[in-house]
């Protein structure tokens, strides 16, 4: 077991930003280092037979649980496993794919929390939570432009989907170790805005780096653009980082080198010349942007997956 994969789970709503962070961290680590499972690929029935049966494909009864949690299980021994494939371009299943564990695996979508046993198979769970309204201006997006919907067809499903979202897929909030919502600067700013803050609430379900004495409550009238405070989260009391899409490279170095000497393994992450991606998006008219938000999130959730690897050894 000492070989075994350290696995991170990212779960949240359809369009919360799942595969775009998944991607980013596993430019990161290494795309030969990463196996990249996702959860819809173990849905029950394809997109006619779910609007036959007037079922979403996020209730459980929708997806074949048991055989992602097995998979899952036998991931993290070390085992390979024969993966289910479902294309959302076509709706349908295609040939299953057999994977072999590599270093590490990335867990990402709708379900990903849904039992006790398949959450004893994370060693970092993260789960986003974008604002509703910028994630529906995502979904509009993406099924339109990837998936050949129209808007109201888009807008239908949302409606349909509300409720097995309100029982199913929030919840599971509840099991993460890290919340991810990234969010516009202001109410009034264009929601097709590249650049977002980001809000990360810090869970004390696993070891977090000491960011106090770089990170202190604003005493100044001008808010800073990176803070750390204590709030609550779900009633119980957590550690939030915010992070404005403002903050200088400046003030952004400070951080990632206190996180990057945290994790001497980090170091290689760090260096922009060697990770030119991290924090990269495109904007919404193909250019490549520099986010820092982005990057000191993914830039933490590899610092918990490294932290994950020394403690397996």
């Amino acid at each position: 077991m000492s070989d075994r994969p350290i696995i991170l789970g990212i779960v949240g709503d359809s369009a919360a930003g799942k595969t775009t962070l998944t991607r980013g961290i596993a430019q990161i680590l290494g795309e030969e280092n990463v196996t990249i499972i996702c959860t819809d690929d173990y849905h029950r029935y394809d997109r006619q037979q779910r609007e036959e049966l007037s079922i979403t494909a996020l209730h459980p009864d929708c997806n074949y649980l048991d055989i992602m949690q097995q998979h899952l299980a036998l991931l993290r021994s070390g085992q390979p496993i024969l993966k289910p494939i479902y294309s959302h371009t076509t709706g349908t299943f295609e040939a299953p794919q057999y994977i072999k564990p590599t270093k590490f695996a990335i867990v990402e979508g709708l379900l990903g929390y849904s039992t006790p046993a398949v959450r004893d198979c994370y060693d970092v769970k993260v789960y986003l939570a974008p604002p509703e309204s910028l994630r529906t201006t995502w979904k509009i997006q993406r099924d339109t432009l990837k998936r050949g919907y129209s808007e109201a067809q888009v807008l239908t499903e949302l409606q349909k989907r509300e409720s097995d979202s309100a029982q199913f897929i929030r919840p599971q909030r509840q099991w993460a170790d890290l919340i991810v919502s990234f969010y516009q600067p202001s109410e009034s700013a264009d929601e097709s805005n590249s650049i977002l803050n980001v809000r990360l609430v810090l869970r004390p379900t696993i070891a977090h780096p000491d960011l106090s004495d770089v990170l202190t409550p604003a005493v100044s009238e001008t808010s800073p653009a990176i803070r750390l405070n204590l709030d609550r989260d779900m009633g119980k009391p957590v550690d939030v980082l915010e992070i404005d899409s403002h903050a200088t490279a400046e003030s952004i170095g400070v951080l990632e080198g206190l996180i990057c000497a945290d994790m001497p393994d980090l170091h290689q992450v760090c260096d922009r010349q060697i990770n030119p991606n991290l924090g990269k998006v495109t904007g919404t008219t193909g250019e490549i942007l520099q986010s820092y938000p982005l990057a000191l999130t993914q830039l933490l959730i590899t610092h918990y997956m490294l932290k994950a690897t020394q403690a397996r050894h």
